[in-house]
Parts: C-alpha cells; structure tokens; sequence
C-alpha cells in the first residue's frame, strides 16, 4: 500500500466567491477563507482548494482553463513517498515544499503532487433495503436526512489524448490498479491504497464529444446511499445549480461498469462535480475487464439517450489481466467535425 486517494483537488478559477458557494451548497465543509484562497473538506480529510486563476503558485495549467490546476496525492507513510519520488527523479524534475509535498509532472503534462496523508476513517450507516421475500428492515422507516454530506472524493476525471499513455503512467509509476477499460473511450484505475472501483479515469479527447484538448472533466463525491444522493441532487437544483453539460445525458443513473449511482452537476470551479453512492469495491483479487463503450454506459440512465432505445445491445464484456486490449488505442483516430453515428463512435484508425 503507498498511495490512499486524493488528498487535495487544487483549482484555478475566476470568481473566488461563487466558486466558493457552490462547494457550500454541495455539502463540503469549510476549513479557512481569505480573499486569495477557500478550503473545504470531507470526511476522510479529502480536500478541494480554491485559488485564483492567475495565483503564481499554482502550476501551469494541464488546460488553459478552470478546473482543478493540481492534483495531489495522499501517500501512507513517508518511507512510501521517498520510494515514489526516488523512481519519480530518475526522468523528471521534483520540487518539495518546505511541508514535504513533492510536485512534478506526469509523462501527458498533468500537474502531480505526492504527500504524506493521515487519512481519516469513514463510518456509514446505510439503511438496510427491503425487497420481496427478503426484509431486512421491519417495523423500521428508513432515517430522514437534512441535506447531502459527502464523505469522500471518490476520483477525478481528465480528458487525455492518448488515454493508455495517460493511464500506465500512474499504474507503472504511481502503482495504481488497471481496473476497467470502456474500448475506445477511456480506461480506469484505482490508488493502491484505496478500494473504490477507480481513483481516476481517463476519457479519450477522439470521442466526438469530447473537446480536442486534454483537461479537467469531473471530480466524484461519496455520499452514503442513494436516498442521500436524491436529497442532494434535489437541494442543488433548488438552489439554482443544474446540470448542462457532457454528463446531462444520463440524469440521475446508475454506471454498469462500477455499478456507481450517479448526478453530475455543471462547476464554477471548472467540469462537472458528481454525486456518487453504491459504488464497486476492488482489491487485488479483482481481474480487469474490458468493455464496449455503448454496452458499458447509459443503459441505466433515467434519460437514455434515443440511440439506445430499444437497440439489442448483446453482452459485450470480457476480462483483461495483461491490459492487452489497450494496446490498439494507442492509435485511435482523431475525431470529424461531429463524427459518425454512434454505432460507428469509436474506430480504430483505417
């Protein structure tokens, strides 16, 4: 085990104060203000930073845009760090703050840091679900909450160009797991030192509706059960916060390959930010798989998309212990103007 999840999201906006509310409003908890900085929390210790786009300590951008600058990453002990940063020196610069935080750059560019992380324990307690033939909840309503209290960050989200590049960085140098990969479109990965399905996921920019550039897309929160998740999604969008963007097609939904109950909501910050529950916990038992695009999206979706619609989508899922079927998209093609059909989405280059 080295390496335990997101420590910190770091983002570059442009309006402190409303990139500040809407953290508010979703439920994180806040640590300090001033005019130059806002930090919030989770219950693990996870936290989102917000500066000013222009502030001189963030790093250059992985996009010229808002969204979150750096990533850092929260390693066990600091035996475990100096062994990551050791390998990390060998082929990059590394610079350390005073505070021991090691930043550098990942082989696609992405602005990295790596610090030890006294990560906190989280307790949930989901109510039990009753179903026919099976109660597991008698002469027992289920509790009643206030508001959406996310736990953790669940992973982050970033648009890359070679997604298999992107990806094996972090597992070969970082020890992440390969755990899934959605063919064509992105592959996912887990820290070594965390069980949900994926600590960060890599969408291809040849998707048609991706932009051309790499970038920030989303960042994921960990609510406890979906009647959290409802209420949350539902005091968003009574407080004026909705959901436009990429992510709108689905609604409230259900992921098939991490099994995730899901929202996405547009950020100020940069992206999207995500409710998320019910997720798939991995560890090194876990065999990765591989998955057609179409078969592994959306077929849970409050809103599915028209094209699914009746379509007989054949199971299409097979496993894939040697990452053997990234190896043909390392040559995908680049997208037309507004791509082919979605049948023809994802294609290999001719």
């Amino acid at each position: 085990m080295a390496i335990l999840g997101v420590e910190s999201a770091i983002f570059g906006v442009d309006d402190i104060e409303l990139c500040s509310k809407f953290w508010t409003d979703f439920g994180l908890t806040g640590v300090s203000r001033s005019a130059a900085q806002a930090v919030f929390e989770v219950a693990s210790g996870s936290k989102v930073v917000v500066r000013r786009r222009d502030d001189a300590s963030l790093p250059s951008a992985y996009a010229d845009k808002p969204g979150i600058r750096e990533t850092i990453w929260g390693v066990d002990t600091a035996e475990a760090l100096d062994r990551l940063l050791a390998d990390l020196g060998r082929d990059r610069p590394i610079h350390r703050d005073a505070d021991g935080t090691a930043h550098f750059l990942a082989d696609d560019g992405m602005p990295l840091g790596l610090r030890v992380w006294n990560k906190r324990a989280v307790v949930s307690q989901p109510d039990a679900v009753n179903a026919p033939g099976r109660i597991q909840r008698l002469n027992l309503h289920r509790k009643w909450r206030q508001r959406a209290i996310p736990k953790t960050i669940n992973h982050v989200v970033f648009f890359a160009r070679d997604y298999v590049a992107s990806l094996e960085f972090f597992v070969d140098r970082l020890g992440f797991r390969y755990t899934d990969h959605s063919r064509g479109a992105g592959a996912f990965a887990r820290a070594d030192g965390t069980n949900e399905h994926h600590s960060i996921f890599f969408v291809s920019t040849a998707l048609p509706m991706a932009p051309d550039e790499p970038g920030f897309m989303h960042i994921a929160f960990g609510l406890e059960d979906i009647d959290e998740l409802m209420l949350g999604v539902n005091q968003m969008d009574m407080k004026g916060w909705k959901n436009s963007g990429l992510n709108t097609l689905g609604g409230l939904s259900r992921h098939r390959i991490s099994s995730a109950i899901y929202y996405y909501f547009d950020n100020p910050n940069g992206g999207e930010a995500e409710y998320h529950a019910d997720t798939d916990y991995l560890d090194d038992n876990w065999v990765p798989r591989v998955w057609d695009w179409k078969f592994g999206s959306l077929l849970w979706a409050t809103y599915t998309p028209s094209f699914w619609r009746g379509a007989n989508i054949e199971w299409d899922m097979k496993f894939d212990k040697d990452r053997s079927s990234l190896e043909p998209f390392r040559g995908i093609r680049q997208k037309g103007s507004m791509g082919p059909p979605p049948s023809e989405m994802i294609k290999l280059k001719a």
